[in-house]
């Protein structure tokens, strides 16, 4: 389910977040940003991937990982696993179709 949060999106300086089962999205004309929602789709098996609560865990453990290492956030960011399977793929429109079991793994 997509649903259009403008006010607290702004804040964060994001366009979208998925955030199961839900897709949060800053502006209702994304609703038709096929890549936007792709991605955000990418993250939402990510989380049903590691049972939801381990994909926040993960998340942040390799986001602070990262941000240690290059004293970025937004380096750090880009560098977490599941952010780069997403970035790489979500053009692909078919990938969710395709992509195997864990394949955030790749990225790692």
């Amino acid at each position: 389910m997509i649903i259009v949060c403008q006010k607290p999106l702004k804040r964060l300086k994001i366009n979208g977040i998925a955030l199961f089962p839900f897709i949060f999205i800053r502006k209702p004309e994304d609703k038709e940003n096929n890549v936007l929602i792709n991605h955000e789709k990418i993250h939402l098996r990510q989380q049903l991937e590691m049972l939801i609560i381990f994909f926040y865990i993960f998340y942040v453990i390799e986001y602070y990982y990262w941000f240690f290492k290059l004293k970025d956030g937004y380096l750090a960011y880009k560098r977490i696993s599941f952010e780069r399977e997403a970035y790489a793929n979500e053009h692909n429109l078919n990938y969710l179709k395709k992509r195997k079991f864990w394949s955030f793994r790749k990225y790692l």
